[in-house]
């Protein structure tokens, strides 16, 4: 028996020897090397922060103490030693352990987390909390260097500066987030990592005048008068020294004993602390030390020899998406490209390495990344922002303020829309229709193939005015993209089919499995309308009014939440019209979607053709066929 199997809770931590945590910290690392190369996940994060987890829980009494995992891709080490060893094999499965930490799972996870930036928020609510009720537990925040890119840590830190809250962040800087970092932040990182003067302390500096013969007593007190001064020239950390905390480091983060004794150092202190940890991304594991960014958030890939296999599928939307843009920038030198810290993510990153000067990547900062966007085009220029459906919903404000109220010319890329899979509730994109169809001036689509989205960011740049364009994280259809690109005529439908006795109305990905689903009821006798909603606002009322009065039966079907949805949408615009006997079918969420594979999720949730059929039965469509049938 190893010693992982061993470690039940962190208590179990606190009794080991440097070589048995040594040991440790190997088997740790090969247990998340063989789940994650199974069942895909964050392995490169976790990898780095093996020895600091230790520490934190050896040093620290979780759950007692708080411990918060910004974004929480690196608390797989965390879920390892707080008693879920043996559900760990269950990682990101359906109906298994989150990738992130879940207070549902643990009272060891302390604060859900998923989007970046958010734990010194948490850390200061907890530390008034618990000063409130007057206790006298830690809260640490563990945050990384690309998470410090985000406005919202700064919010916090000025907040915690301010009233001198005794909490301690623990910055891990691994030098990189997903991709490398950019921005003044990461400079500035960079230079308290390398400057050699940062290796001297305040008290070595004052020892060092104290020792002058004769004057040197007198120089320390005019250095104390004059410390503001001093420390620009020398003090590590001064950012944040200046915002209020004590700065500890930069610390080894792989050497075990050298954080525990800052970790009890730092409890100490009954001010706020910033702790910089370093360490390296993938640490023991040579393919992810290699390659960083690719074994950041990867999928099932040989243990051995870290080879991600590639089975033949047609071109991802995102990829599409990328290549499309580059095209048509190839042509119009005014097209930009802007995305927040993704872009590989976001398929922008052929657009980078292409036209360098016209690519923007503004860190975690969804926020700045849309303003920005709307003054580029108030500039003249032609932005394309690209950001994940579920981090949108971080710059809801500047979507409508900045780029909608003024009509500026942007188009808002929505990737990873829909449900996403693995990563679970935080990182679904199914509120994006809902929180955005609402808005005057905003031309929203969504395309139901790799060659209708081609086309859609085509017609986007043609428009002059806010646009959003959704589309999922999976492969394409493999349609044929040999044509030339071309303009939509705006807020259209297209009516694949038309049946009398049956109206499907899908949009994006969804309008293919319509079209299976109206394949197997005509086998069935049911002759079905399917339309291809493509825009949702301008919404086709025309379209699905006539097909409303024909058929008196309709099914709506969207990979995004029910409430605000197309399916809201489409019975707002029967509402209206007063056609009360017009009986509507809404396929969709009606709750926070758990974790699993995309194809497990849409068969839960009937977004399948079994779902349809179901549906089907449920207006009796079917039994209107059979009746009609026997007369």
């Amino acid at each position: 028996m190893g010693i992982l199997e061993k470690i039940d809770q962190p208590k179990d931590l606190k009794g080991l020897t440097y070589p048995e945590l040594k040991q440790l910290a190997q088997e740790i690392r090969e247990e998340m090397i063989d789940v994650v190369s199974t069942n895909g996940g964050h392995l490169a994060p976790n990898l780095g922060v093996v020895e600091l987890t230790l520490a934190l829980h050896r040093v620290f009494d979780s759950p007692k103490d708080k411990i918060i995992w910004d974004v929480g891709h690196q608390s797989y080490v965390h879920k390892l030693v707080t008693g879920r060893q043996k559900e760990f094999k269950s990682l990101r499965l359906y109906h298994g352990l989150s990738g992130f930490p879940k207070r549902a799972e643990s009272p060891h996870d302390c604060f859900e987390t998923g989007h970046s930036s958010t734990s010194i928020s948490a850390a200061v609510g907890f530390a008034k909390a618990r000063d409130l009720r007057q206790e006298k537990h830690q809260v640490i925040a563990v945050i990384g260097d690309g998470a410090m890119t985000g406005g919202m840590a700064f919010e916090a830190l000025n907040h915690v500066g301010q009233t001198k809250t005794k909490m301690i962040v623990l910055l891990n800087d691994n030098e990189m987030a997903i991709a490398q970092n950019v921005g003044a932040m990461s400079s500035y990182l960079n230079r308290l990592r390398t400057d050699p003067r940062y290796d001297r302390s305040k008290e070595e500096i004052e020892n060092l005048l104290k020792r002058i013969p004769g004057i040197g007593s007198k120089m320390a007190k005019a250095a104390e008068k004059a410390k503001d001064s001093l420390k620009y020239l020398l003090v590590p950390g001064l950012l944040f020294e200046e915002l209020g905390f004590t700065y500890l480091g930069p610390i080894n983060g792989h050497d075990q004993i050298a954080l525990e004794q800052v970790f009890e150092q730092a409890k100490c202190v009954k001010e706020p602390v910033l702790i910089h940890v370093l360490t390296q991304k993938g640490k023991g594991y040579e393919p992810a030390e290699q390659n960083p960014s690719l074994f950041h958030g990867v999928g099932p890939f040989n243990k051995l020899t870290g080879e991600i296999p590639k089975k033949p599928a047609p071109p991802t939307y995102t990829q599409i998406f990328g290549q499309t843009l580059c095209d048509i920038a190839e042509k119009d030198p005014r097209v930009v490209a802007i995305t927040a810290a993704m872009p590989s993510g976001t398929g922008l990153n052929l657009f980078a390495q292409k036209f360098p000067e016209r690519f923007f990547d503004v860190g975690i900062a969804e926020q700045h990344a849309v303003t920005f966007s709307a003054a580029l085009a108030f500039g003249g220029m032609k932005p394309v922002i690209s950001i994940y459906s579920t981090f949108y919903q971080r710059a809801y404000d500047q979507v409508l303020h900045d780029v909608c109220l003024p009509n500026a010319n942007v188009v808002l890329a929505i990737d990873r829309a829909g449900v996403v899979g693995d990563d679970g509730p935080t990182h679904h994109g199914v509120f994006d229709i809902s929180f955005l169809r609402v808005i005057p001036n905003l031309v929203f689509m969504a395309p139901k193939d790799e060659n209708e989205l081609r086309d859609m960011l085509y017609t986007s740049l043609k428009y002059e005015g806010p646009v959003a364009l959704r589309y999922p994280r999976s492969v394409g259809q493999g349609v044929d993209l040999s044509g030339e690109l071309e303009e939509l005529p705006l807020g259209k439908a297209e009516v694949i089919q038309e049946g009398k006795d049956l109206t499907l109305i899908g949009i994006g990905p969804m309008v293919n499995t319509c079209m299976a689903a109206a394949a197997e009821l005509h086998h069935r006798g049911v002759e079905a309308t399917v339309i291809n909603m493509r825009f949702l606002n301008p919404l086709d009322k025309e379209t699905i009014l006539r097909f409303a009065r024909q058929t008196k039966r309709i099914i709506t079907v969207e990979d995004h939440m029910l409430a605000g949805g197309m399916g809201s949408a489409v019975i707002e615009v029967l509402a209206d019209e007063g056609l009360a006997d017009v009986v509507v079918e809404r396929l969709g969420y009606d709750e926070f979607v758990d974790q699993g594979a995309i194809s497990l999720l849409h068969q839960g949730y009937g977004l399948s053709v079994a779902g349809i059929l179901k549906a089907a039965e449920r207006l009796k469509v079917l039994q209107r066929i059979e009746g009609r049938s026997s007369v």
